[in-house]
């Protein structure tokens, strides 16, 4: 068994009229330096997506996020922010803007499994609950 990591994870959210506040979570953005992992996984709920933004351009909005685990991967494909250290990447990555793609505020947490850390951060943050 391994012992617990700490890592360092952010809610990727769309937003579409910054003006307005509102957000969609799409996703979790993941990181332990100890462990050499970033990782970004991403699920859009176009039907939330819609609802809030009616005359999107959902296209456009998954290039956008398309982009994030490329660069979680780094290297050329990624462009210069790819070619970054790991910590640099996802600090650029969470770096507070205005734009329709922002990030949560960072938390901090300690788990032994970050991939079912991962999932269980996905289910709790960004998938929607079906009641019943």
């Amino acid at each position: 068994m391994h012992a617990p990591e700490t890592y360092d994870y952010a809610v990727l959210r769309v937003v579409p009229r910054v003006e307005r506040g509102e957000f969609i979570n799409a996703g979790i953005l993941m990181s332990c330096e100890r462990r050499g992992w970033l990782q970004a996984r991403i699920e859009l709920d176009h039907a939330r997506l819609h609802a809030l933004w009616p005359d999107v351009d959902v296209e456009a909005v998954e290039h956008a996020l398309a982009a994030i685990p490329r660069i979680c991967a780094g290297g050329r494909d990624a462009g210069p922010i790819g070619l970054l250290p790991l910590r640099a990447r996802f600090h650029w990555l969470t770096a507070q803007r205005s734009a329709v793609i922002q990030t949560s505020p960072v938390h901090m947490g300690s788990c032994v499994d970050l991939g079912a850390t991962m999932e269980r951060l996905l289910q709790r943050m960004v998938r929607v609950r079906q009641s019943g």
